[in-house]
């Protein structure tokens, strides 16, 4: 990382997990919690959503990104990387904000796992009914 007034930073969340993503112009190095992102992302579809803002506004290969992501599963960290990415390239051009949230990367997914309540076995599992 060489000029720091080119760095940009955005938070990206989904469900537990919670990314901080930091882009700088340069030549395509994608790492993650310090690991290079595809041997990180094991999974083809991972490492599909991950790069997914940057094959939209076709600037691969433009940035060097830096990740740091923890809490939820890999699903989760994934699209909490891909939306802290998609704030990022906002703030480095606003006129891909339009592009972005066209294909719905601005917006944060705010689905999450719903409590187990008290007296049932789970969320929305009810305990079998005898009638005598």
């Amino acid at each position: 990382m060489s000029d720091t007034s080119n760095v940009l930073v955005s938070t990206g969340r989904r469900k537990t997990s919670t990314a901080r993503v930091r882009i700088t112009p340069g030549t395509g190095v994608f790492i993650i919690n310090g690991k290079p992102h595809d041997e990180y992302c094991y999974d083809e579809n991972l490492v599909r959503i991950v790069e997914n803002p940057l094959t939209t506004v076709e600037k691969k290969g433009q940035f060097d990104i830096v990740a740091l992501v923890e809490g939820g599963g890999p699903i989760g960290q994934a699209t909490a990387i891909s939306h802290g990415l998609s704030r990022s390239l906002e703030k480095f051009d606003p006129e891909l904000r339009t592009v972005l949230k066209k294909a719905g990367l601005l917006r944060r997914d705010p689905r999450r796992r719903e409590r187990k309540k008290a007296g049932q076995p789970g969320a929305r599992k009810r305990f079998q009914f005898s009638k005598r």
